[in-house]
């Protein structure tokens, strides 16, 4: 296991320990450093999300879905990895010098990650090294990280003298089974808080505050997909207002065309991300491309404020049969009270060539591969000037990955606007040649002069076996900026090709990546994450066992723990700093 201790021995038995590493020779560093490189389920991280405190731009804190606390595959049934009822996997990461050295905590909680078989597994409380205050609360963390720093609420007065709060948002589940302990529904969002990271990091889970529900649940909702920003400009009117977006899935029944009700829904929170108010963007249309706003469905959306306190919604209006999507864009210039209607600001195309048969989703690098359902999605970033606002220029910048041009040519696109969103540059495709986007995210440094863009990409071929070798890649590319426009793009990182085949779900079926990659720009320096499986071993049963369930011939399940190498099923979160 990856693991130096930080904390001397009597606090590592407190279960106050942490993970720490160092950037590596390549120009990368392992933010995933808590988690082991087997046996999988606890091995597996992806889906990584970063933020910057703009008041001290050295501290960083990242998020993954971890599964660290997770039973492993040979506890009970060895052919079975299950989601352990109850274990919580949002992981926590800090770095204190700019990302070249991060910490994972360890806290206390429900967890199994001593549940290694072949007993079946019984959680219990004892270390955990995700979020915490979760189970003591009835609910769990259940991944989807979005993270943002922002000004402390004191005395009625949002002030950055006053301190730097983080904000992580997350899906979370009731413990118990029922659905409506802590409150209705199958998943809500829940926001965890903390003003002290240093002493979040060190594993003081006193730290934190008492997670939040924020989104409106009915006995039916799934929320999913949210992001949450913290309005971070004193200039702003709104200075201190907290946004969070989501996806509200409603009815978990059938409906036509597949296409249950989905609004897309914004919460606001004026006081620090105690109390929440919730409204609907969208109506909860169930006929795709019906006229109305929603069309197919919005989802992967994101939120971000500029130096004016005018904040700014985007998401990805899905259309049917093929048909181009649309990136939408929605603006309140009075802290979220009300809401434009949805705008246009991109034609998109999906890159959805295959539906995997087996697992009902899209996937890009070949069959039984990693779904790539919100590749096209909006990721979005404002030069607003913060902590200030003084020297803003409000340029946006949005990039997504594009397959217009076909499968085996998906594109990482790259736009910008400079008044506000009304026009738009481009798109232009900014990707190295060979690479085929997979995710992809801006960051715009606070007073407009640099940007970068971090994605995944493959640079195999889609593959229509499961024997073949592919590669994935993850890559930062570098742009200066002026007030009004964004010039060429020079590659400054590329990782080290990994094998995407390692990477799993957790009923094994098909790989794993996740929906999202990230990035974050201060005045100094550009930080990126992204899903990363270089340390994780092929496993030739699992890949005959796959391509088993495609072409319906004989193929004994394996169990993963002693079928396969010991690091088959190893992905990580890795990033890079220009610090």
């Amino acid at each position: 296991m990856r693991r130096l201790l930080l904390l001397p021995l009597l606090a590592a038995l407190l279960f106050g320990a942490v993970s720490i590493a160092g950037a590596q020779p390549g120009g990368d560093t392992l933010v995933t450093v808590g988690s082991p490189t087997a046996p999988f389920s606890q091995n597996k991280q992806n889906e990584p999300a970063i933020a910057v405190d703009a008041n001290h731009p050295n501290v960083l804190a990242a998020g993954s879905n971890d599964n660290i606390d997770m039973e492993a595959c040979n506890a009970g049934d060895p052919t079975t990895c299950p989601f352990t009822a109850g274990i919580g996997v949002s992981g926590i990461y800090f770095s204190f010098d700019n990302g070249h050295t991060w910490t994972q905590p360890t806290y206390t909680g429900l967890t199994a990650r001593d549940c290694l078989g072949p007993a079946a597994c019984t959680p219990h409380p004892g270390p955990i090294g995700t979020l915490p205050w979760y189970f003591e609360n009835g609910i769990v963390s259940d991944g989807d990280p979005a993270l943002a720093f922002g000004p402390v609420l004191k005395n009625g007065t949002f002030s950055w003298s006053n301190g730097s709060r983080l904000y992580y948002a997350n899906l979370t589940a009731n413990l118990n089974a029922a659905r409506n302990d802590a409150f209705n529904g199958y998943e809500a969002v829940a926001v965890s808080r903390t003003d002290d990271p240093r002493a979040a990091a060190t594993g003081d889970k006193s730290a934190w505050m008492t997670p939040v529900i924020v989104t409106k649940q009915s006995g039916t909702t799934f929320s999913d997909k949210e992001q949450i920003w913290a309005d971070n400009a004193s200039s702003s009117p709104f200075f201190g207002t907290v946004y969070v977006c989501n996806a509200s899935f409603r009815g978990n029944a059938g409906f036509k065309n597949a296409n249950e009700p989905a609004p897309l829904t914004v919460s606001v929170s004026h006081d620090g991300g105690t109390t929440w108010q919730t409204k609907q963007l969208t109506p909860a249309a169930t006929t795709p491309n019906n006229g109305s706003s929603s069309g197919f469905g919005l989802s992967g959306c994101t939120v971000r404020t500029d130096s004016h306190g005018v904040a700014y919604i985007f998401a990805e209006r899905f259309a049917s049969n093929k048909a181009p999507s649309a990136h939408v864009m929605f603006k309140s210039a009075d802290g979220g009270s009300s809401w434009t209607k949805p705008i246009v600001t991109q034609t998109v195309v999906d890159p959805c060539f295959f539906v995997d048969p087996v697992l009902g989703r899209c996937v890009e690098d070949g069959i039984a591969g990693a779904r790539n359902d919100l590749a096209a999605s909006p990721s979005v970033d404002i030069a607003n000037g913060a902590p200030t606002g003084t020297d803003a220029t409000n340029l946006i910048v949005d990039a997504w990955a594009d397959g217009r041009d076909g499968l085996n040519h998906e594109h990482v696109f790259f736009s910008s606007s400079a008044n506000g969103g009304g026009a738009w540059s481009g798109p232009t495709a900014i990707e190295t040649a060979g690479d085929r986007g997979y995710y992809a995210a801006p960051a715009i440094s606070p007073n407009g002069s640099d940007v970068y863009v971090v994605y995944n990409a493959y640079t195999t071929p889609f593959r229509d076996n499961t024997t073949d070798p592919r590669s994935l890649v993850g890559v930062v590319k570098h742009a200066t900026a002026t007030s009004t426009s964004v010039g060429a793009f020079s590659e400054v990182h590329r990782s080290a090709p990994g094998d995407p085949r390692g990477s799993s779900q957790n009923n094994l079926v098909g790989e794993f990546l996740g929906d999202y990659v990230y990035a974050v720009a201060t005045r100094g320096y550009g930080a990126a994450v992204w899903n990363d499986t270089r340390n994780a071993a092929d496993c030739p049963a699992i890949d005959a066992w796959r391509m088993s369930l495609r072409t319906g011939t004989s193929v004994p399940r394996p169990a993963p723990n002693t079928d396969c190498p010991a690091t088959w099923g190893n992905s990580d979160i890795w990033g890079w700093t220009s610090g």
